[in-house]
């Protein structure tokens, strides 16, 4: 493919170091961050501001200045703002913040003028204030407060409340408008909207809407006496469906008698069922096969199918699983997991040819099933990636516009929902080509996630292996790996599940790095393995520290788990306290079918992924992969797995 060789020859950014009199542009890049930072902390410099007036950033210096005192910054200010900047991502972020701020002191002919439509509702809602202040609340503006009324059953923002105040005033609050809202709320099992919404009832209606939302708070035996209308069906079965959750066995215990008083319909009856249902065997309880057999057909959903069928696999009953697989929908049955587990079940109740040809199906898809189903029939694994050869023109355009220079200069100082920002207002004016030669602008930034985020929108696209699972720091990994005995290829693919190469992310649980390793575990596994240079949390931040301190903690996990990577990386996932109970829960289970049994959805899904990603990365690191079969099961020693596109391909990939 051909590429720039530098991203920023030819932009604007080369053309802001110019203009400061030939600084470098990573010391321009310092400054800008350092000026940013300043200005945040109430430290604003405006000559060091003039020294960068030319840089590609400094609009959001200037943001960074004027959000920091919004609710004094003048109206002359503001719009000259967003004047200068009109069309770009950060004019839209300072009206985000500035708006609010006009609503509080209540400037509403400023609003008014500065106004542009927005799916934001605390600002429709303050939008609505002004027009009702400055004599504009006309029927139009009625017909916009009632569709917020009515948008949802949730909460909504403190600014809304004055604009159903005056609605209410004037007559735009019905008690029809009312119903609908404590009906949406009370599907929504939001008891406190109910009853907020109630109020303006006439005094019957609002005490019978009182009782229907303390019964969404926690069922009682006042719904016996509810008149049998459709309106105390809906309520019964929403709060029925909400105790299923937290206590399946006492709504089953509960729902005939309500059924009986109420006269629930079968459809209602059904969703309620759904809920213990599924509720119970989320936890594999012992009343799942029951329960489930209880729940009609027609209430079934992929949902509830595929935990019919997992039910059946985590008790080992082949032919009930199998029979559950084939109940599901063609979409559902046709994916790759449920094709790869109906050749299973097939194989395991004794039909071992007609098994071949469903695993067939199955191994055309770039999958973690996809290619346990390849390791079945002893055949290379399928993977069709596709290297566009896009001109340089196309590429140049796109890594001219200022937009893109804007994101990668944002990036590259950590102000990521900035970047994000500029790179959506990019995007939003892209096509495919375009699209996708963005992200390659990002990844060849270290940029990885773009990838992650902005493809996959066409079928080919999950075909973009080498944009869509980066590889960074290799060497690293490899030494690591080496140092551990661990797959090189399996410490890649963590780092893209956990971070996707980003080495400075954090979650919210405080995992940091490229591995996402928790501080407490980070000192931890640093002093078990003499990491000298070790400098606390901070260095969780450093790519090759993270990257020892990882895999060194795989190591550990995969000693303290017998050596079987699948259950290392449950564990890693998802703690040592649940993955000792799936152990003690299906011991000896096969490998496979202990992954499809994981009680969190999460952990499934993370266990599959890692496995798929390994093979993928072992593809990009060596052309040809270890088994799955064998990788997770730790057996590294087994014979290599070529790649071959076949043409009636499944398009693969996460």
């Amino acid at each position: 493919m051909n590429r720039l060789p530098l991203f920023f020859l030819g932009t604007l950014a080369v053309a802001a170091a110019a203009d400061a009199g030939a600084q470098s542009l990573d010391t321009q890049r310092a400054q800008l961050k350092a000026a940013i930072d300043n200005a945040e902390r109430g430290q604003y410099d405006p000559a060091q501001a003039a020294a960068l007036s030319r840089h590609p950033l400094y609009g959001w210096l200037e943001y960074a200045n004027l959000r920091r005192t919004v609710d004094t910054v003048s109206n002359a200010q503001a719009q000259d703002f967003l004047k200068r900047y009109n069309g770009q991502a950060v004019a839209s972020s300072f009206r985000s913040v500035w708006l609010p701020a006009v609503a509080r002191r209540q400037d509403w002919p400023t609003l008014l003028a500065n106004w542009v439509p927005t799916d934001n509702v605390g600002l429709r809602c303050a939008q609505l204030n002004a027009r009702q202040a400055t004599g504009k609340a006309d029927a139009q503006w009625t017909t916009e407060a009632q569709a917020i009324w009515r948008s949802t059953g949730k909460s909504l923002p403190d600014a809304c409340d004055a604009v159903f105040a005056v609605l209410d005033a004037k007559g735009g609050l019905s008690a029809e408008l009312r119903w609908a809202r404590i009906d949406a709320a009370a599907d929504e099992g939001q008891p406190a909207v109910m009853r907020s919404a109630a109020r303006g009832l006439p005094a019957a209606d609002l005490a019978l809407a009182n009782t229907y939302a303390a019964f969404v708070d926690k069922p009682n035996a006042s719904a016996l006496n509810w008149p049998r209308t459709a309106r105390s069906q809906r309520i019964a079965t929403d709060g029925l469906a909400k105790l299923a959750k937290a206590d399946p066995a006492a709504t089953e215990q509960q729902l005939p008698q309500y059924a009986s008083a109420l006269q629930l319909s079968a459809a209602q009856q059904a969703q309620v069922l759904y809920q213990i249902a599924l509720w119970t065997v989320a936890s594999y309880g012992p009343d799942s096969a029951r329960r489930l057999n209880a729940v009609p057909e027609s209430a079934y959903d992929e949902r509830l199918h595929e935990w019919r069928a997992r039910e059946a696999l985590s008790r080992g009953d082949w032919p009930q699983a199998l029979t559950a697989i084939r109940k599901m929908g063609s979409t559902q049955r046709n994916d790759s997991r449920w094709r790869y587990f109906e050749a299973r079940m097939l194989e395991k109740t004794g039909k071992r040819s007609e098994a071949q040809a469903v695993y067939r199906e199955a191994a055309r898809a770039a999958t973690f099933h996809g290619f346990l189903a390849a390791d079945q029939l002893g055949q290379p694994y399928t993977l069709c990636p596709w290297e566009p050869n896009d001109s340089r023109q196309a590429q140049a355009a796109v890594a001219r516009d200022p937009a893109i220079v804007r994101a990668m200069e944002l990036f590259k100082i950590e102000r990521s929902g900035w970047a994000v920002a500029e790179w959506n207002d990019a995007l939003s004016r892209y096509d495919t080509t375009q699209r996708r030669i963005a992200v390659e602008v990002a990844r060849d930034n270290g940029w990885f996630d773009r990838a992650v985020f902005s493809l996959g929108k066409t079928p080919d696209e999950q075909r973009l292996y080498a944009l869509r699972f980066p590889l960074h720091h290799d060497d690293t990994i490899r030494r690591e790996s080496l140092r551990n005995a661990i797959d090189p290829a399996w410490v890649a693919a963590e780092i893209r599940a956990e971070s996707i190469f980003n080495p400075k992310a954090r979650s919210p649980a405080n995992a940091m790095g490229l591995m996402q390793v928790l501080p407490t575990t980070g000192a931890s596994v640093a002093k078990s393995i003499g990491l000298a240079n070790y400098g606390g949390a901070a260095s969780l931040y450093d790519p090759d520290t993270n990257i020892a301190i990882g895999t060194a903690y795989l190591r550990q996990l995969m000693d303290k788990y017998q050596g079987l990577p699948y259950v290392t990386i449950a564990a890693y996932n998802a703690g040592p306290t649940p993955t000792a109970r799936w152990q003690t829960q299906r011991p000896g289970f096969d490998p496979d079918i202990w992954i499809e049994t994981i009680s969190y959805k999460e952990t499934r899904e993370y266990v599959a992924r890692i496995l798929a990603f390994s093979v993928i990365y072992d593809w990009r690191l060596n052309g040809d992969a270890l088994p799955v079969s064998d990788r997770m099961n730790g057996r590294l020693q087994a014979k290599r797995k070529t790649f071959t596109c076949a043409a009636n391909a499944d398009k693969g990939g996460d």
